[in-house]
């Protein structure tokens, strides 16, 4: 497995299904929009929801911010499917299910199988600008995120 993804790396590309079965390359957006990458644990966890349900209400941010937001979890895409539509979530979520994009990245949990919940911020040269690994009960902060995105424009 990698050593955890660093400020200043290159982040590794990739490319993951979305709830849709749709592929999403992370190089897609290169040149156009900065990527949040919010690895989280587990679809229908407490933390989970209320940190995805955030993300959903702040996406006008987000975009205002000329950002993109991932949600990259272990689920399989049908799992994401019925969250997102259960909590009417706007943001893509990526299955990451044969975990090779959280060992990529160094953020992968090897005794719970899951990977750890991390915000990675992509510029849109595809440089790793913002990483911070959270405990997995600690919910994310948007207004944290959102600030780290103001210094990229």
């Amino acid at each position: 497995m990698a050593s955890e993804i660093k400020v200043g790396d290159v982040a590794p590309d990739f490319t993951l299904e979305d709830q849709d079965k749709k592929p999403v390359t992370l190089s897609s957006f290169r040149g156009k929009k900065n990527v949040v990458l919010a690895f989280y644990p587990l679809d229908w966890s407490p933390v989970c929801t209320n940190e995805n349900t955030c993300f959903s209400n702040d996406l006008p941010r987000f975009e205002d911010a000329n950002a993109v937001v991932l949600g990259i979890s272990t689920d399989s895409t049908f799992c994401h499917k019925a969250w997102r539509e259960a909590l009417k979530l706007k943001q893509t979520l990526l299955s990451d299910i044969k975990r090779t994009v959280c060992k990529d990245y160094g953020l992968y949990i090897e005794e719970a199988n899951i990977n750890k919940r991390a915000t990675v911020i992509v510029d849109k040269k595809g440089i790793v600008r913002y990483v911070k690994v959270q405990e997995i009960l600690t919910a994310r902060d948007d207004q944290e995120i959102l600030g780290e995105l103001k210094k990229l424009a």
